[in-house]
C-alpha cells in the first residue's frame, strides 16, 4: 500500500505516528530552507513539510500536479489552519518517491476560481474532475445514484437490465444506428428508451421493474440536455393506476431531495395541473412555480379596441405587482427582449396603473374606463401594478407570453430561492398536428387514450386527452410517464389515427403487438431523468457539470475524439459504403 491514511484523516491525535501518504500536489512553497507542499487527494489536504537537505534537491524538481508517495512523521503545526479538516497538523517527510510526473506546463489550473474554456476542459477532462467543485459533484452524483436504488429497492422494485442493441421505433427522436455485420443492409438501433422492453417486462409477469437506463437519442444539445445519451430512473408497475405512479414518484423524489440538500423540498401530492390549464397561465408545460407571475386571458376587453395590433388576436396579460416603480428603460429593455429572434414576439404592450389611479405609459390611451375598470375589478390590477400584453394567435401568444413571464421573474428577482416546488403536468393531448398539417402523436405512442375505444372512435382526435404525465421542478421537465395501452383493439385504432395500418404496428411493434395478444395486464410507469436531478440536486444550470465524460454543445467527445473516421475495413465488414 502507498499510503496508510488518506489525506483529509490525519487530525491532532495522530501527533508522533509515522505515516505514508500518497497524492496529488497541489501547492509547493519553497522557502529556502523548507519547502512545504499541499499534497491533496480525493479525502482532502494535507501539508508536508520537507526540510531534509537531500530531499529538498529531489522536491526542486516537483511539479504541481504531479502524483509522489510521502513517509514521514505527523507534528502540531505552529500556524494552524482551521479551515480545513487536518490543519492542526502536518507531516515531516523522510522519504519522497515520485508516482506519476506531470508536464511543467498545465493546459489551465486545476483549482483555481477563474474561468476556463469549456472545450479546454473537455478535452482535458481527466484534469478537470481533479477540480474540487466538479470531483465532489461526480462523487455527489454516485451517492444519488445508490440512494435511487435502496429506495426502489425498498419499494419492492426488481432491477433488471434491458438491452442495448434493439429495434428501430418512431418514439420522438433520431435513432442512433448500428449496422450488422451478420446481417448485411440491417441495422440495429441504440434505444431511445427501454419503453418496450419494460412493457414486455409487465407481460412477463414481473409485478415492478426499474433500472438505471441509459437512452440515446441522436437530438441536439441544450444546456440542460445532453447530447446522444442520458441516463433516467425508469420503472414500470403491474396492476397499477396513474395514482398508484404518482405516488411512488412522490415517495422516491422527496427522499432523494431531502437526503441531499438543505433546501426547502415540497411536500407530496404535489400539485396536478392539467396541460391546458398549464399553457393558459404559464405559457409553458414546464412552469417554475417559484415566479409568483401568472398570465391571463383579457381577449374580451379588446374585442372593440381601437388598437390595432390587439384587432383579431388573443391578447395575454402578466400583471407585475409594484411594476409601475420601474422606469422606462426597464420596459424598453423588455420590449427588445420580447422582439428578438429568441422570442420571436412582433411587439411587446405595456402600461402603468400609477398610485394616484391614472394610467400611464405604453398604450395607455387604450385604455379606456371600461377597460381598466375590469382590470381592477376582474384581473386583479392594483394602483402601482404595470401590465404587459402579448397578442397574436393563441399557441404563439401562450408561448411569448411563458417567456416573458420567465424573463420578468428573472429581471425583477421574482423567483422564490432555495426551494424545490414540483407539480404533476396531466391530462396532455393524445394527438397534435405536424408541420404538414396531419395528425401525429403529440407524446407517447404507447399511452392510453381517455376514454378508451371509444373516444378514439367517436371524437375528433385534437380533443382526446391520453393518460400521460410529466412531474416538472423549479421549470424543468424531469420525469415523463403514461398508463400504458395495452389492449391490441385500442393500440391499432390509436395508431390508425397517427396514420399507420396495422400491418405497419405489426412491422414496427411486432413484439409488443404479439404478446398483448396473450393476456397483457393493465401497466403504467414513468422514467425520471436521473442527470437532470443531479443537475437540479447540485444547483447547476449546466447538465455537462454533472457528467463525468460529457461531450460538448456541438455533440463532439473532446476527450476521446468522437465521433471519428473508421478505416475502410471497418466499413467493409459492416457493409456500408460513405458517399462523397
Amino acid at each position: 500500500m502507498y499510503r496508510t491514511y488518506n489525506l483529509g484523516e490525519l487530525n491532532i491525535k495522530n501527533i508522533g505516528e509515522e505515516v505514508e501518504l500518497a497524492g496529488w500536489i497541489q501547492k509547493i512553497r519553497n522557502l529556502g530552507g523548507m519547502i512545504f507542499i499541499d499534497l491533496r487527494d480525493q479525502f482532502g489536504v494535507t501539508q508536508i513539510v520537507i526540510n531534509d537537505e537531500k530531499l529538498q534537491e529531489e522536491a526542486k524538481k516537483l511539479t504541481t500536479e504531479s502524483c509522489i508517495h510521502i513517509s514521514g512523521k505527523v507534528v502540531e503545526r505552529s500556524s494552524k489552519n482551521l479551515k480545513i479538516a487536518t490543519g492542526e497538523i502536518e507531516v515531516v517527510a523522510n522519504s519522497l518517491e515520485i508516482l506519476g510526473k506531470c508536464k511543467t506546463v498545465l493546459p489551465f489550473e486545476v483549482n483555481t476560481d477563474q474561468e476556463v474554456r469549456e472545450d479546454l476542459r473537455l478535452e482535458y477532462r481527466f484534469l478537470d474532475l481533479r477540480n474540487q467543485k466538479l470531483h465532489d459533484t461526480i462523487l455527489l452524483r454516485s451517492k444519488i445514484l445508490k440512494a435511487a436504488r435502496d429506495k426502489m429497492d425498498e419499494l419492492g422494485f426488481a432491477e433488471i437490465q434491458t438491452p442495448i442493441l434493439a429495434n428501430s421505433s418512431p418514439e420522438g427522436a433520431r435513432d442512433f444506428l448500428v449496422p450488422s455485420r451478420l446481417h448485411p443492409g440491417e441495422f440495429y438501433a441504440l434505444p431511445q428508451a427501454p419503453q418496450q422492453f419494460k412493457q414486455l417486462l409487465m407481460v412477463g409477469g414481473f409485478d415492478k421493474y426499474f433500472q438505471i437506463a441509459p437512452c440515446f437519442r441522436d437530438e441536439d444539445p441544450r444546456a440542460d440536455r445532453a447530447p446522444g445519451e442520458f441516463y433516467q430512473l425508469d420503472f414500470e408497475m403491474s396492476f397499477a393506476t396513474q395514482e398508484d405512479v404518482f405516488k411512488v414518484v412522490e415517495n422516491v423524489v422527496t427522499y432523494i431531495y431531502k437526503k441531499f440538500t438543505n433546501w426547502k423540498v415540497d411536500e407530496g401530492p404535489f400539485v396536478r395541473i392539467p396541460y391546458k390549464e398549464a399553457m393558459e397561465k404559464y405559457g409553458i408545460d414546464k412552469p417554475d412555480l417559484r415566479n409568483p407571475l401568472i398570465i391571463q386571458d383579457v381577449t374580451s376587453l379588446f374585442d372593440k379596441t381601437e388598437f390595432n395590433a390587439f384587432k383579431g388576436k388573443t391578447v395575454k396579460a402578466i400583471v407585475v405587482p409594484n411594476g409601475a416603480e420601474q422606469g422606462r428603460k426597464f420596459f424598453d429593455k423588455m420590449t427588445e427582449f420580447a422582439t428578438s429572434d429568441e422570442v420571436g414576439a412582433k411587439g411587446l404592450a405595456w402600461t402603468k396603473f400609477e398610485k394616484d389611479g391614472t394610467v400611464a405609459g405604453g398604450i395607455a390611451k387604450f385604455i379606456t374606463e371600461d377597460v381598466k375598470e375590469k382590470l381592477e375589478n376582474e384581473f386583479g390590477v392594483k394602483a402601482g401594478d404595470s401590465i404587459f400584453f402579448i397578442a397574436d394567435e393563441l399557441q404563439l401568444a401562450q408561448k411569448i407570453s411563458g417567456l416573458i413571464r420567465i424573463e420578468l421573474g428573472k429581471r425583477l428577482d421574482l423567483i422564490e430561492k432555495n426551494v424545490y416546488k414540483f407539480c404533476f403536468i396531466v391530462d396532455f393531448p393524445m394527438y397534435e398536428l405536424s408541420d404538414e398539417g396531419t395528425i401525429d402523436f403529440s407524446h407517447n405512442p404507447f399511452s392510453m387514450p381517455q376514454g378508451g375505444l371509444e373516444a378514439l372512435e367517436t371524437k375528433n382526435p385534437l380533443d382526446i386527452l391520453a393518460y400521460q404525465y410529466d412531474l416538472v421542478c423549479n421549470g424543468y421537465e424531469t420525469m415523463s410517464g403514461a398508463v400504458r395501452n395495452h389492449d391490441p383493439e385500442i393500440m391499432i385504432k390509436a395508431f390508425e389515427i397517427a396514420g399507420y395500418t396495422e400491418e405497419d404496428v405489426k412491422n414496427r411493434f411486432g413484439a409488443l403487438y404479439n404478446a398483448f395478444q396473450y393476456g397483457t395486464p393493465p401497466h403504467t410507469g414513468a422514467a425520471l431523468g436521473f442527470d437532470r436531478l443531479v443537475m437540479l440536486i447540485a444547483d447547476s444550470t449546466n447538465i455537462r457539470e454533472v457528467i463525468a465524460f460529457p461531450k460538448n454543445k456541438k455533440a463532439r467527445d473532446l476527450l476521446m475524439r468522437a465521433p471519428s473516421v473508421v478505416s475502410k475495413q471497418q466499413l467493409d465488414e459492416v457493409h456500408i459504403q460513405i458517399k462523397d
